[in-house]
């Protein structure tokens, strides 16, 4: 089944903010200690995974009128500021994701030894070569992402034409990393693969077409369906994970039940920690400083479901008193003190226990054991 989020855009306390960060919420100092674990499984770090595309020539011309938007306030800059500067080490955890179930499924001995290519670390060049396509893609997402709606510009948002040649360069350094992505899956010669990820991009590409489309003070009033919000969530931040993941088993010619094996994982890993990420605002912090959110949230939507849009609609209605603009302190109080937010830990953790259900059908080894450690760290609210 498909699956996916809808972001209705109603963001309360940080309006234009957008967030770069992947697979981030569990304590730094643990989530670091992963992650450098799981590197030097694979043979490299992979925050270098992209280093060839992002050293060409052409996209160093981008770069150089990217720094023209330095001191506006273009979502843009905040994106690149995160690509030379990740102190966490979120940026490349899709990439690192994949090469560790390369390596934890090994060779398929459905194929005879001469015709295995040469393998690093226990792992493929073609799978390596999966691994970069799959972050340039996300890549390439997250640059359109801080495209500017301008029909929402305010002068506090800086100079139009800022704002204007921000999108005219997210566009172009967007389009510009998926180009070569798409260059480089041709290049794996492997059709079933293409057609993955392929519609991996359609997944992308029709849940930011339907975040783009239910934008505006009405979605934070329509009623929003578990079930569709589920599908909302796998397309825009689940699809990409789960469709590279089997596609790493196609590319080793490992057998079906191998490759469902290996989506279920990305699946669930990719599902749990979304679920992990909007609880944050809700468990990181109390009613004296809240923590941004937005009313699209798991709990948020979880809530809306358990109270009803005839009760969810007095609940805006009492923080939004005398017309003026929606009081979040409080509607954060009204929705942290409901079981929105027990719900969303209660979906969290299944998610991270199917991950784990899944991995453990592979054989045991150090990379398992790190894919293990990732599902169990992304639950870790």
């Amino acid at each position: 089944m498909a699956v996916m989020w809808s972001r209705l855009p109603c963001i309360g306390l940080s309006r234009g903010k957008r967030s770069i960060s992947l697979f981030s919420n569990t304590s730094p100092s643990n989530w670091t200690k992963v992650v450098s674990d799981a590197e030097k499984i694979v043979g490299y770090p992979t925050s270098f995974m992209s280093l060839r595309c992002l050293l060409s020539d052409e996209l160093s011309n981008v770069a150089m009128h990217v720094r023209k938007l330095v001191g506006t306030k273009h979502p843009l800059l905040n994106t690149a500021r995160g690509f030379v500067y990740d102190s966490r080490n979120n940026l490349q955890m899709r990439g690192l994701v994949v090469l560790l179930l390369s390596k934890a499924a090994g060779p398929s001995h459905s194929i005879p030894d001469p015709q295995l290519p040469d393998m690093v670390s226990g792992i493929y060049p073609s799978q390596r070569n999966l691994a970069e396509i799959t972050e340039l893609i996300h890549t390439a997402f997250l640059v359109h992402r801080g495209i500017v709606n301008l029909k929402e510009w305010t002068n506090a948002d800086g100079p139009l034409k800022d704002m204007q040649f921000g999108n005219k360069m997210a566009v172009l350094s967007g389009d510009f990393l998926l180009a070569n992505a798409c260059t480089g899956l041709a290049q794996l010669n492997n059709t079933k693969v293409v057609e993955l990820i392929s519609s991996a991009i359609g997944d992308l590409v029709q849940g930011i077409y339907y975040e783009g489309s239910h934008s505006g003070e009405d979605s934070c009033i329509a009623d929003v369906s578990l079930a569709s919000w589920e599908d909302q969530t796998f397309l825009s931040h689940g699809a990409l994970l789960a469709k590279s993941c089997q596609a790493a088993m196609e590319l080793a010619k490992h057998n079906t039940d191998a490759q469902m094996l290996a989506y279920q994982y990305g699946k669930h890993l990719s599902l749990g920690h979304k679920l992990n990420s909007d609880l944050q605002p809700f468990v990181k912090s109390s009613i004296a400083e809240p923590v941004p959110f937005g009313l699209d949230l798991a709990p948020v939507v979880f809530h809306r479901h358990i109270v009803g849009q005839e009760k969810w609609l007095q609940q805006l209605q009492q923080a939004r008193s005398m017309g003026r603009p929606i009081n979040y302190s409080k509607l954060w109080l009204t929705i942290k003190t409901g079981n929105g937010v027990s719900q969303a830990m209660d979906l969290c953790s299944y998610h991270g226990n199917k991950a784990l259900e899944a991995i453990k059908r592979f054989p045991p080894s150090e990379a398992r054991s790190a894919l293990e450690n990732i599902a169990s760290a992304v639950t870790k609210i």
